[in-house]
């Protein structure tokens, strides 16, 4: 797609104020210059949970963090009836996010060559954990939260992409719901449950997710990119976060009729940019900020934030696009290897770059990857690791069976304000292979996928996404 210059005036001084702060975030390793050696075992889904303890910290007088869980959907630390689902092959599992990566770049980049990119618009705080899943036909992340009164358990995927939240809830009978984890839920039975009316504020803020308002009940459907939806009642009720932390009057989605790719799931929670997220509906509570650690496999826990204080995180800027605004959008400025910045054209990454939880795997600007790509092999090959066949969309691949440790080129990702993160071992590669794609041309949009974001804390508030390494 052709880069306009239009819109290179308006992102250069982005682009030429990025500088090179640099932050560590090797899991486990062990580092030269340039260069980190991990164990090759760290690359193999352990079979006993090895869980965080989660705690509530006070900062500067805020209240306690609530903290749940984030778990990956098919290890040993996964909700009982998830890790008992059968775990998607790495093949499937990347079909499943090349749809989801293209629907991403369909919605930004459709008007792609008038796209403008802009800077984007201290409280109390609520920690969730998270556990790594299977969401939408990706890998995501689930988190355990009870709706209604009495609470009713619920186990969520958790979606930087999505604004609306919903729940299978009865009357819904096969095939029209799914089997899941815990009972659907009733709302016949709690006592806080209120049906959202037709005509009101609540109903007309749906928007493109508005569904067949004739009685006087309000409906909702939604339909993602890999060809699922769910359709029911627009809602209300208490959701609880955690034992001391509730959001009465949290509206969501009561779905009467699901079909697509979930599993296990009891439904999603939308962490969009948009009015209908729990972001957005909690903003007096917790201001607008949330974080997530996501952990680095599934043996794993890493956790979900709601507010806290900004220490420790390098920051970059975030920006806004306005052909897909539920999305959180970064300025990637450059990336090095093996302590070596590669010679990419500013251009290349002027579309900006998705944080996005449910896509799998970076997708780079074409002239990006194809410099990041030719770097690393480069730093491989003195090794001599024996090359393995593509996997799928990943092109660069190894097979390390009968090693201990791999020693490989660091990878950082530079971003505008300063901040660098450089990359942890299981950041870089996936099932052996550079876990880096090549999608859309350059100037287009490009998408920070979950396994760059593994072992870090990411931060982000209606001004700034923040990186902090080695956090759970």
């Amino acid at each position: 797609m052709a880069f306009s210059a239009q819109r290179a005036l308006l992102l250069l001084p982005l682009l030429l104020c990025a500088g090179f702060g640099f932050l560590s975030g090797s899991h486990g390793a062990a580092e030269g210059p340039g260069y980190v050696t991990v164990s090759a075992a760290s690359f193999t889904p352990g079979t006993t949970c090895i869980a965080t303890e989660l705690v509530a910290p006070r900062r500067n007088g805020t209240p306690s963090l609530a903290v749940l869980r984030l778990t990956h959907r098919h290890g040993p630390c996964a909700p009982a009836r998830t890790s008992s689902l059968e775990s998607p092959s790495i093949a499937d599992t990347l079909r499943a996010d090349q749809r989801r990566a293209e629907y991403i770049l369909r919605r930004v980049s459709g008007r792609a060559a008038q796209q403008q990119l802009s800077g984007s618009k201290a409280a109390a705080a609520a920690t969730m954990p998270a556990n790594w899943g299977y969401d939408i036909g990706t890998l995501n992340y689930v988190v355990t939260v009870s709706v209604g009164t009495p609470g009713v358990p619920q186990t969520m995927e958790v979606d930087t992409g999505s604004d609306l939240s919903w729940v299978q809830c009865t009357p819904c009978a096969a095939p029209s719901c799914y089997a899941q984890k815990d009972p659907l839920f009733d709302p016949t039975q709690s006592t806080s449950y209120a049906a959202v009316p037709c005509g009101g504020a609540d109903c007309a803020r749906l928007g493109i997710y508005a569904y067949d308002c004739s009685g006087a009940q309000c409906g909702y459907v939604v339909s993602y990119g890999d060809g699922s939806n769910t359709t029911g009642v627009y809602s209300s009720d208490v959701l609880s976060l955690t034992a001391t932390d509730a959001v009465p009057g949290f509206l969501f989605g009561c779905g009467h009729a699901q079909s697509g790719t979930f599993k296990g799931i009891d439904g999603l929670l939308g962490l969009g940019r948009q009015d209908l997220s729990l972001v957005e509906q909690t903003l007096g509570v917790y201001g607008g900020v949330f974080s997530y650690c996501l952990p680095t496999k599934p043996s794993t826990t890493g956790y979900l934030t709601l507010g806290g204080a900004p220490a420790g995180f390098a920051t970059t800027q975030l920006l806004s696009s306005p052909s897909a605004p539920t999305y959180y959008v970064v300025m990637l400025t450059g990336i090095s290897v093996g302590g070596k910045q590669l010679s990419v054209p500013a251009s290349a990454f002027a579309g900006g770059t998705v944080v996005d939880t449910g896509t799998v795997v970076t997708r780079l600007p074409p002239t990006a990857y194809a410099a990041l790509r030719s770097a690393f092999r480069s730093g491989m090959a003195p090794y001599g690791y024996p090359a393995a066949p593509p996997t799928g969309i990943l092109d660069t691949c190894y097979n390390l069976t009968g090693y201990g440790a791999v020693t490989m080129p660091s990878v950082a990702l530079a971003f505008s304000g300063g901040a660098t993160v450089t990359l942890s071992g299981d950041g870089i590669l996936l099932s052996g292979c550079l876990a880096f794609a090549a999608t859309g041309g350059d100037g287009d949009m490009a998408i920070l996928g979950n396994v760059q974001q593994r072992s870090m804390e990411v931060r982000i508030d209606d001004t700034s996404v923040g990186f902090k390494p080695n956090s759970c």
